[in-house]
């Protein structure tokens, strides 16, 4: 593989450098670097951050191709700046056994816009009854070491506790869907004034609140890890808090839109709106923000959750919940976390790289922009403004909440392990 030295980056945001990549590793960073016969790239001042990692990615196969493929999702990875994304268990068949989660693996593999690394289940067929084969899946050429029953919540305080204990063994972590099922029932959107105005049916935050609760106790009963999914309200926010206070080892994430949207959007009864959990209040997305910036929300997390337009373009009661986001997280969290200065980009390098990559044990990803680490990149031109457009998406799916709205930030491009996955916009 030849050289690349990408010249005049601002690598985390910080003054120009030029970086230079030799095969799969960083050979070099400095100024007025140089490399006979190198490919050069011309970064101009853009953000040079490490390879995006997503711990929360929805990429349907098997089973739902109709809505995206391994293939697809991780070409929409790419061109949002990401090199790893984990992939989640509600597939058909459901992911929560050796042979599912290794026909994924090996499908991220084969294609190589990005590293997929498989989510199992938490329990057979996500239906809260019984443990899935957590220790075979961890055992598998996969490894798994994230489990989750995400769509669903593991509601049982049983099968979660014994799913705590049963990771534990070797280190790895149940991620929540954090929803009471029985105080959700007929939910369409938050519980609130505008529910009521509209006559749609209430998720109110306790749902979400009562089961992080619960399990942060129970992870500090077990000693194990615990991941929190999408925290929604400014009361999950002050749980998570007090639980990192007392020790607990739990960690969460938060998704873009959840940063920008609010319920008041519900008013225009288009289903791009309709997410789970829904989105709240501009007093929770004010929370959500300022727990990111101080630390208590670990990572953002797209969610991304594609879906046909069939599927979406009815009315809202029948429609699904779920939004496209690897395509726009970073200039969501650019507009909502930068721009607002509540975060730097060595900040948003640690929130969308480094920490999801520590969570997931995500080898090589997440590192230093620095000698003799391995080159997952992306490269962000910042001063960039346009609006969204999901006809050029890469995704198979277009259900996107932002179609039309300006946005912030571009990628350019995606280096995996010194390879370009994208180069100036466009997928290699």
């Amino acid at each position: 593989m030849s050289k690349i030295l990408i010249r005049g980056a601002k690598v985390l945001g910080g003054e120009p450098q030029d970086v230079l990549l030799d095969g799969e590793v960083i050979e070099a960073v400095g100024t007025g670097l140089s490399a006979e016969g190198a490919e050069v790239v011309e970064a101009d001042g853009k953000v040079l951050l490490p390879g995006l990692v997503d711990l929360h990615t929805h990429l349907r196969e098997p089973g739902r191709e109709d809505s995206e493929t391994v293939l697809t999702g991780t070409r929409a990875a790419a061109s949002g700046g990401f090199t790893a994304v984990f992939a989640m268990a509600n597939t058909f068949p459901v992911a929560d056994t050796a042979g599912v989660v290794e026909q994924v693996w090996r499908l991220g593999r084969e294609y190589g816009y990005c590293d997929v690394q498989p989510i199992g289940a938490v329990t057979v067929g996500l239906e809260g009854r019984k443990l899935a084969e957590l220790g075979a899946m961890h055992d598998s050429a996969a490894g798994v070491t994230v489990f989750s029953d995400d769509g669903k919540c593991v509601d049982d305080a049983v099968i979660m506790r014994r799913a705590l204990e049963y990771v534990k063994a070797f280190g790895g972590v149940v991620a929540q869907h954090a929803q009471e099922p029985r105080l959700t029932e007929g939910a369409q959107m938050n519980e609130g004034v505008v529910s009521a105005e509209l006559g749609l049916g209430g998720w109110p935050a306790v749902a979400e609140e009562s089961i992080i609760a619960r399990d942060v106790l129970l992870a500090e009963h077990v000693g194990s890890r615990l991941h929190i999914c999408h925290v929604s309200t400014a009361g999950s926010v002050e749980i998570i808090r007090w639980a990192k206070s007392r020790g607990i080892q739990v960690t969460a994430e938060v998704c873009p839109h959840h940063l920008l949207l609010t319920e008041e959007m519900v008013r225009t009864y288009n289903p791009a709106y309709k997410v789970n959990p829904p989105l709240r209040t501009e007093r929770d997305v004010r929370a959500l923000r300022e727990g990111l910036a101080d630390g208590t929300i670990d990572i953002v997390a797209t969610d991304h959750a594609p879906h046909p337009h069939e599927d979406k373009d009815c009315e809202w009661g029948a429609a699904a919940m779920g939004m496209v986001g690897l395509e726009t997280a970073l200039s969501v969290v650019q507009e909502t976390m930068v721009e607002t200065g509540l975060l730097d980009w060595a900040q948003v390098a640690d929130r969308m790289s480094a920490a999801p990559a520590r969570i997931g044990r995500a080898t090589g990803h997440g590192r230093p922009v620095a000698p003799g680490e391995p080159a997952n990149l992306t490269l962000v031109d910042t001063a960039y403004r346009g609006q969204v457009d999901p006809a050029g998406f890469a995704s198979r799916s277009r259900n996107t909440p932002y179609e039309g709205r300006e946005l912030p930030g571009r990628v350019t491009h995606t280096w995996l392990r010194g390879k370009a996955t994208l180069m100036d916009g466009k997928l290699t």
